[in-house]
């Protein structure tokens, strides 16, 4: 996400605007901050989570859903894309839209330089207050680890590091290795 924001606007003046757009933006308190694309070693990674989850989730009451779908992260504050989502039971939608998530239950985001910090501040703020939310997890471009956060009971948030070798299990039902999803990554160009 770029660090200087686009324009500021209304959430009704951001949903209108962002649906007439060629490129993806996130909206934090009435800033509007385009998203940045991504690196091959960023892109792949995207692409092997969603393949690990997608397998673990066919034919159950999940679906993983991409890139781009738009999530309500704080009701009228936040809205956010995480780089893989995926949702139990039915879809909720916001109130008035048909293209705005209220009730993921695992979201991931592929860390970079340009959004780490923001993925690991204002965007994990925003997702920990989606009452649906059970699992957040931070995939390494430079490393073989997924950090994985899982909420327990109390909204209490426990915190795993997971390396190479190391399997992620999620409270949807899912796991998966973490060799699997790094394979071949490291031989494309990251950021």
């Amino acid at each position: 996400m770029a660090n200087v924001p686009v324009q500021r606007m209304g959430p009704a003046e951001y949903l209108a605007w962002e649906r007439e757009q060629d490129v993806r933006h996130e909206y934090v308190h009435g800033e509007v901050f385009a998203m940045a694309g991504g690196s091959p070693r960023h892109a792949a990674l995207i692409a092997a989570v969603t393949i690990e989850l997608g397998v673990a989730h066919r034919g159950g009451p999940c679906r993983v859903l991409a890139t781009d779908q738009r999530i309500l992260a704080e009701d009228g504050e936040h809205y956010v894309y995480a780089d893989v989502s995926v949702v139990c039971g039915s879809i909720l939608l916001a109130r008035g839209t048909n293209d705005v998530l209220t009730n993921p239950a695992v979201v991931v985001e592929v860390l970079s330089k340009g959004t780490e910090v923001y993925d690991r501040g204002k965007k994990w703020d925003g997702y920990q207050k989606i009452a649906s939310v059970t699992d957040y997890l931070l995939v390494s471009q430079s490393e073989p680890h997924i950090e994985h956060y899982q909420r327990r009971e109390g909204d209490e948030w426990h915190y795993r590091l997971i390396g190479a070798g190391g399997r992620v299990s999620l409270k949807s039902g899912a796991t998966f290795d973490v060799d699997t999803v790094y394979a071949g990554t490291f031989e494309l160009m990251g950021d």
